[in-house]
């Protein structure tokens, strides 16, 4: 079976007409999911969390889509 994995994270950014990171050892990793559906509910929840601060953003960064599952893994990606 295929995991489709996704990333929920966010922090506040230096120009919010841009998608740079004011500090990137304050960004908040809100946790990794198994679908787009889970992670959609965590992200919204976060964004509405600080709509008052135009400064903060939160993204899904499709994981799954970061691999060509096709491909064999190099010998240091998998050790073991």
């Amino acid at each position: 079976m295929v995991q489709r994995l996704h990333l929920v994270f966010g922090g506040e950014l230096i120009d919010p007409s841009r998608n740079a990171f004011k500090d990137v050892e304050d960004i908040h990793i809100v946790g990794m999911f198994p679908d787009y559906a889970s992670a959609y509910n965590a992200w919204k929840a976060e964004a509405q969390r600080t709509v008052d601060n135009a400064h903060m953003r939160y993204f899904i960064a499709h994981l799954h889509r970061l691999r060509d599952e096709e491909t064999e893994a190099s010998s240091t990606e998998e050790l073991g």
